[in-house]
């Protein structure tokens, strides 16, 4: 049995489960309190972070590097397009995703507002909020630029770029910290990916403690 170790407000986690959905790669999903650090987890992963997959006799870790497993073991549909120009601009925009707006965005508020409770670690650190709800807006404007332009972000096919971008807002969206009215263009984007197949499961998760806004699975939000 395919098993995905992951945690479910883990953008990281997300952005793997969406791409094996959308390969129609079937996996248990088993969830994992990495912060633990259990031993049976630091086996897994000695690096203590999710995801991790385990498919068939292989088990990988780092979304970046088990989304390009994926991508090259399971090329269809293709989340990577043809042409290297093409390629990097995914890989930019994943790593925008990865790196600038998860240290600028979600860990400021996610990591604040929800795991500093689940944790046990305290209080939300207030200037980090305010510096979070700063950035979302910034990196929201930035998507619309680019969506004014292309179909999907990377270019005029859905791609990773696109899954590593929702990763992080369907995070957000779950405890309801994204201005969907700042710009059209990003909340029609994201009523597209969000209706996608792959996004099912998502849309189920439950995070114990804080409960679901009531827009988060509605598909005409």
């Amino acid at each position: 049995m395919n098993r995905l170790y992951h945690y479910p407000l883990s953008p990281f986690s997300r952005k793997v489960r969406l791409s094996l959905a959308e390969k129609k790669i079937e996996v248990e999903l088993v969830e994992e309190r990495y912060w633990e650090q259990g031993s049976d987890f630091l086996r897994r992963n000695p690096a203590g972070k999710v995801p991790i997959l385990r498919l068939g006799n292989r088990t990988m870790a780092d979304s970046g590097a088990i989304c390009e497993y994926l991508e090259e073991a399971y090329p269809t549909p293709a989340l990577l397009p043809k042409g290297a120009e093409s390629r990097y601009e995914v890989r930019r925009l994943v790593a925008w995703f990865d790196d600038k707006f998860y240290k600028e965005v979600t860990s400021m508020l996610v990591g604040e507002r929800v795991f500093r409770k689940i944790m046990g670690t305290g209080y939300p650190d207030s200037g980090n909020v305010k510096s979070g709800s700063r950035a979302i807006r910034y990196h929201l404007d930035y998507m619309a630029h680019i969506l004014e332009q292309r179909r999907w972000l990377a270019g005029n096919e859905m791609s990773l770029a696109d899954f590593a971008a929702a990763a992080q807002l369907s995070c957000l969206d779950y405890i309801s910290d994204v201005d969907w009215n700042r710009s059209e263009v990003v909340k029609d984007w994201y009523a597209k990916i969000k209706s996608r197949p792959a996004f099912r499961t998502l849309l189920a998760d439950q995070v114990s403690g804080f409960p679901q806004p009531r827009h988060y699975a509605d598909l005409d939000f």
